[in-house]
């Protein structure tokens, strides 16, 4: 043989070699992933109510500062026809506030989590001296128990 036709011979791949994987193989890491995907899954989904719950806490808390920062500056809190709009803008009803330093939140007033407003009652029935900020949870109804209750500035982990 000719020295030239050995090297081409020595690149040739030996019959049945291949490369790539396997049905089995294929197989196994799919399942891997299923078993995977069924135990991550279930805990990250149960994850997002308890997100969107503390996402509403954390807004009731912002927004009693910021009242309390307006209180602080006009001696009262807005009242409830004024509502939490007074965050934002100057209330034009009365009564007026004496110094609105405002806007007290750079953003315009948040809905809760699920899409509905958050109730603000200015004296509250709770804290008859401030106010009253709730949010109806998930199902936008007042009370409900676990992941449908309410969440307010009154109790330290919501109703």
């Amino acid at each position: 043989m000719h020295p030239r036709h050995l090297k081409t011979e020595s690149k040739r791949r030996p019959l049945g070699g291949h490369s790539g994987f396997t049905l089995i193989e294929l197989l196994v890491v799919i399942i891997i992933l299923a078993i995977l995907a069924a135990v991550v899954i279930p805990r990250v989904v149960g994850r997002t109510e308890d997100a969107r719950r503390a996402k509403a806490l954390t807004d009731i808390e912002n927004l009693g500062t910021a009242l309390n920062v307006y209180f602080a500056d006009n001696g009262r809190y807005p009242t409830t026809e004024q509502g939490l709009r007074a965050l934002r803008e100057q209330p034009t009803s009365a009564p007026q506030p004496r110094v609105w330093n405002g806007p007290y939140i750079e953003k315009p007033v948040p809905n809760d989590p699920w899409g509905s407003p958050y109730a603000y009652t200015s004296p509250g029935q709770h804290n008859p001296t401030g106010f009253d900020l709730i949010s109806y949870g998930a199902d936008g109804q007042p009370g409900g128990s676990g992941n449908d209750s309410d969440l307010n500035n009154w109790e330290s982990k919501g109703s």
